[in-house]
């Protein structure tokens, strides 16, 4: 990674200086769920099924209460990174793409078939895709960010952790709170909530918030801002107490976003010193030189500013005219939780329906030539109809000594995916002059000419007098077939997928001694999958190119008719799919568990140490383009059926060890935990700059062909054998969290994650031993995408008294230092990010009991500039040649995007409460 000793530094310098500053607001063990009724309590969780003290529970668990939300700006999971050093959240493509990793490790990428590897849940109910998360929260009481595999109580499919959101239940007493904030960007927030009895035994609660802000990026383009919002949230609940045993909360939700996202920059060489001269174009006529790229001569002949490769930072988007990022998302649902008490034991269920859709347009190329797009459709979404059911009852026997829980859960969700994904009007001639620009017709190379050819040149070809000879026309047609390759593509694409998780589980604590516990607990896991697609495309280029050009491709025109071939039937989008339907399913079981041995020596230490297994269910890649290559026929290869089975990918395993430590005595908090997690078939979404890859990971011991078989251009080597494989990524180190609470009204805490997360150094594909894809070829060895090192947070909270009637004052600042990451999951040097700092900060002042307040505020104050993915602009690669290759230019010239973090935003907030 880049300058990483560099930031080793300047890391172990912010945290001495946030601990000698008492810089933070998290408080792990010092606040209550409540943190306005009762700041110096201690913060009470249901990580392990029951409730418990933080301090008591022997797992690795942030908690974050009320009042760090509030004062960090948390509106969704996102501003978590700020007080949980171990999390990274981020959105890219689309605002319901969300991404949350945890010690480096995350599912990756835009494809709903791969299921989160740290998923959310709120109320105890679980969504579909992290990304639902980023919607707003309403008032929330905690939240908890448990971190490692959770595989007995929260294991579907929380292999890297999971969040936990639990929002404020409703009150038996009168009361009401508001919110109006105005900030940059023309940034608007209302927020209510009003709670109190309907009789002795029912209380309501309902919660509403409206959000609408500017753009952060120009489109001067279409003359509009992108990365907008627009969005309002509602949430009503009841609480039924009819006796001390029984409690039932009924819950429902809706949120309604309009919002355009997600827009993305080019990186150029300001961003990323290792873009070198990828953005240089070169001379008309001449192939790529040395400092050049005939893909940059391409698009600026096509109608692409050249300002739009060297802006560094900038936030003026390219987009193609009448393109638009416009998007639509519907998400809402119902839940019920009982808890009775039986006197010896308690019973809790948990029902919940949920329905979540989200279409989202865009300008998929990222520019202003029309090369690829998704247009505003009602019948373009992606559709989420989940229904889970869990049950636990807990209890304990033999006087104490064992503090017993079993339980089900079961969830059936059926996902919709609708694509109508096209060619732009351009394409065509992109695609051609593409070719023509970095080969040995380069010298004909005509923007304006029929297939990007002057008339001379393409009189040359049909006479057969260029290097093409004979084969020159049938080459020539081709072309031509090629620059009428406009509009055209996926008419609607219909993907479906109904899935079934049935899972039984216990999870018990015996009680050795009065200091010694040990915890034992399994799960069964049964998930079901059954899937089946129907596609609908007008994309007759491709079978028309496939059909003449095809008797050429054994021959000496093979590459370039190939070539021609590959760029008329992309990602698999051909007419010769239209109206053909496919289908599959599959069936896998699982055992998983933990066994942890916890010793408190004195009341205020815990020591614990740990084992927990993982796991996230396989499934299908949503996607047509993982099929086969798009140079042969489906006829040819048997049919898409025949061809169903690339479209699985298998179950990822982690096995997990950690060694902690617990100590709180009031005041003063600290955690530590030492942590090694290994995964095999871990799941890896990539975007080679033409279609996803979905690729199991494993390593190998001992790799065919040599050590350097992986790393190579070539899919034939670096296989292993069955008995030979075992695990591919490791992420391993040292978190450390301290808190302390010197005085009623100052609080500090701070964060440290030291994480390795790495590739195996010999890698191979799926658990059967075939090859690494040789787009993964720079990952052996190597770091995971956006898992940085080093990771530090602090933040510091005072609300001095003011006066003796009864106002206060707040101050408050946190700060999350980030050591280099690479940003791309394929981890070409074009995609690292170096290691940045973000700080956010609030002052305020409140009347009595906070009656009334109000407050300045600032999000990432000092305006850092970082993106938060870099990714290959889509089929925007120059000529493949010297000195653009390995190991700088893994890409060749390829050109990069980028997905920009938010800005400095500031505002005031009027807060009132009764």
């Amino acid at each position: 990674m880049l300058r990483r000793d560099k930031f080793l530094n300047r890391a172990l310098r912010l945290s001495a200086a946030c601990l000698a500053l008492a810089v933070p607001g998290m408080a792990f063990a010092q606040e209550a769920p409540q943190a306005e009724e009762n700041a110096d309590a201690e913060i009470v969780v249901t990580a392990q099924g029951r409730s418990q003290l933080l301090s008591d529970v022997p797992v690795a668990i942030s908690a974050v209460n009320a009042e760090t939300l509030q004062n960090s700006g948390a509106n969704d999971i996102r501003q978590l990174n700020q007080v949980a050093p171990s999390l990274l959240v981020s959105s890219t493509g689309t605002e319901a793409n969300g991404s949350a990793r945890i010690r480096g490790i995350g599912t990756v990428g835009d494809n709903p078939g791969l299921e989160s590897s740290v998923p959310v849940f709120i109320d105890g109910v679980y969504r579909s895709r992290s990304g639902i998360g980023l919607n707003e929260l309403g008032e929330i009481d905690r939240v908890e960010v448990q971190r490692g595999p959770q595989g007995t109580l929260g294991g579907r499919n929380s292999s890297a952790g999971l969040i936990s959101i639990y929002s404020k239940k409703p009150s038996f007493t009168f009361g009401g709170s508001g919110e109006l904030t105005y900030g940059n960007y023309d940034f608007m927030r209302a927020a209510t909530s009003f709670t109190g009895p309907i009789s002795e035994q029912l209380a309501f609660r309902v919660d509403g918030v409206y959000v609408k802000r500017d753009g952060f990026y120009r489109d001067d383009q279409n003359g509009r801002d992108v990365n907008n919002r627009d969005r309002y949230f509602l949430r009503g609940q009841l609480l039924f107490e009819p006796t001390d045993a029984l409690s039932i909360r009924l819950i429902g939700d809706y949120t309604f976003r309009t919002e355009e996202c997600c827009a993305a920059t080019y990186v150029d060489r300001t961003v990323n010193q290792f873009i070198g001269d990828l953005n240089n174009p070169s001379t008309t006529g001449v192939a790529s030189t040395a400092s050049s790229n005939n893909i940059i001569n391409v698009l600026r002949d096509l109608g692409q500013p050249l300002a739009a490769f060297n802006q560094g930072f900038g936030r003026n988007v390219s987009v193609s005219p009448n393109r638009v990022f416009s998007g639509e998302t519907k998400d809402y649902g119902f839940s019920g939780q009982i808890d009775y008490d039986f006197g010896g034991a308690t019973l809790t269920s948990i029902t919940a329906y949920r329905q979540y859709r989200s279409g989202q347009a865009s300008d998929t190329d990222y520019g202003e030539v029309d090369i690829l797009y998704r247009a505003p459709s009602d019948d373009a979404y992606r559709q989420f109809h989940t229904f889970t059911q869990e049950l636990r009852l807990q209890g304990e026997a033999f006087d104490g000594k064992l503090d017993w829980l079993v339980g089900g859960f079961f969830a059936n969700e059926k996902l919709t995916v609708r694509d109508n994904l096209r060619f732009g009007n351009q394409y065509g001639r992109f695609a051609n002059c593409r070719i023509v620009s970095g080969g040995s017709l380069a010298s004909g190379y005509l923007p304006s000419g029929q297939a990007c050819l002057s008339a001379p040149v393409r009189g040359a070809i049909a006479g057969g007098f260029t290097a093409l000879g004979a084969g020159g026309p049938a080459i020539l047609a081709g072309l031509d077939r090629l620059d009428t390759m406009n509009n055209v593509g996926t008419t609607n694409d219909r993907y479906f997928q109904n899935g079934t998780n049935w899972a039984v589980f216990t999870h018990n604590i015996v009680h050795i001694t009065d200091t010694v516990d040990l915890t034992l607990g399994l799960r069964y896991t049964k998930d079901k999958k059954k899937f089946d697609a129907t596609f609908g495309n007008d994309n007759t280029v491709c079978t028309a190119n496939q059909a003449a050009l095809g008797p050429l491709l054994a021959g000496p025109l093979g590459a370039t008719a190939g070539g021609i071939i590959g760029l008329s039937c992309q990602g698999n989008s051909t007419a010769e799919l239209n109206g053909v339907s496919i289908r599959d399913d599959r069936n896998e079981d699982q055992i998983t568990g933990t066994a942890i041995l916890s010793w408190k020596p004195i009341d205020d230490l815990l020591l614990y140490t740990s084992f927990a297994r993982g796991y996230k269910a396989g499934g299908f890649n949503l996607d047509r383009s993982a099929l086969k290559s798009p140079v042969p026929t489906f006829a040819s290869v048997g049919g898409a059926q025949a061809l169903v089975g690339n479209l699985q990918f298998d179950p990822e395993l982690v096995d997990s060890y950690e060694l902690g430590a617990k100590f709180s005595n009031g005041p003063f908090g600290l955690s530590v935990s030492a942590f090694r997690s290994d995964f095999s078939s871990f799941q890896l979404n990539t975007f080679n700059g033409t279609v996803f890859l979905v690729q199991n990971v494993n390593g190998c011991d001992n790799l065919v062909g040599g050590s350097n078989a992986d790393t190579d251009l070539s899919n034939t080597t670096g296989s292993c054998a069955k008995a030979d494989i075992t695990y591919g990524v490791r992420t391993q180190g040292l978190e450390l969290e301290a808190s302390l609470t010197p005085a009623r009204n100052f609080r500090m805490a701070a964060g440290l994650t030291y994480a390795k997360t790495t590739y195996r150094d010999d890698l191979i594909g799926t658990k059967n031993g075939a090859p690494l894809d040789l787009a993964l070829r720079k990952l052996p060895g190597d770091n995971l995408s956006n898992a940085p090192e080093l990771v530090a947070t602090s933040s510091v909270t005072w609300t001095p008294d003011i006066g003796s009637n009864g106002m206060s004052g707040l101050v408050y600042i946190d700060g999350r230092m980030t050591s280099d990451y690479n940003t791309g999951s394929d981890l070409f040097a074009q995609k690292e990010q170096d290691g940045f700092a973000v700080f956010n900060a609030r002052i305020g002042l409140r009347g009595p009991d906070e009656a009334w307040g109000i407050e300045l505020w600032g999000q990432n104050i000092f305006n850092q500039d970082y993106a938060q993915v870099a990714f290959n602009s889509p089929f925007q690669a120059g000529q493949s040649s010297a000195p653009f290759v390995d190991p700088q230019y893994p890409g060749g010239r390829q050109i990069f995007s980028q997905f920009l973090a938010e800005p400095r935003t500031y505002g005031i907030t009027l807060r009132g409460k009764f």
